[in-house]
């Protein structure tokens, strides 16, 4: 039996891991990270964050990258949660015409699959990494799936 070609593989291009004020770091994202990097989750937050209003963000280099894309992740195993759901995202999994902007600022997402196969890839990619969360009104937006069902 033959394998279903998969949505999307990390080309470790880099787009996703530029752009300041992108990635907020909830509480479980800051104690993964800081575990990983065997400092206390004041000193993460202290050295590689900055806070706009109660969101904590991820720093970024003067050159736009996370502070920990060194040609790819750096932190990999400890990512962000955001950072492990890209590009199932709540608007890609939604809406077709975002996934179709997606397609164009991503070479890992395969284009030859359809809009509905990247949403059942994307919803089964995002409950093996226990990412996305439904009834959390403080959860980012990106992460939501309520009203997402299988297509």
């Amino acid at each position: 039996m033959s394998q279903e070609p998969s949505a999307f593989e990390c080309r470790r291009c880099g787009h996703c891991c530029q752009g300041e004020g992108g990635i907020v770091l909830t509480v479980k994202d800051q104690e993964r990270l800081a575990v990983h990097l065997g400092i206390a989750v004041a000193e993460l937050v202290a050295q590689h964050t900055t806070s706009k209003g109660e969101k904590v963000h991820l720093g970024v280099r003067e050159d736009g990258f996370c502070l920990f894309f060194q040609d790819g992740c750096a932190i990999h195993p400890a990512r962000p949660d955001i950072c492990r759901a890209w590009p199932y995202f709540r608007g890609n999994l939604l809406d077709d015409s975002s996934w179709e902007m997606s397609l164009e600022y991503c070479a890992g997402i395969n284009p030859n699959l359809s809009h509905q196969e990247f949403v059942r890839q994307g919803l089964e990619a995002l409950r093996k990494q226990d990412v996305g969360v439904t009834g959390d009104p403080d959860a980012p937006c990106a992460l939501r799936l309520d009203g997402i069902g299988k297509p």
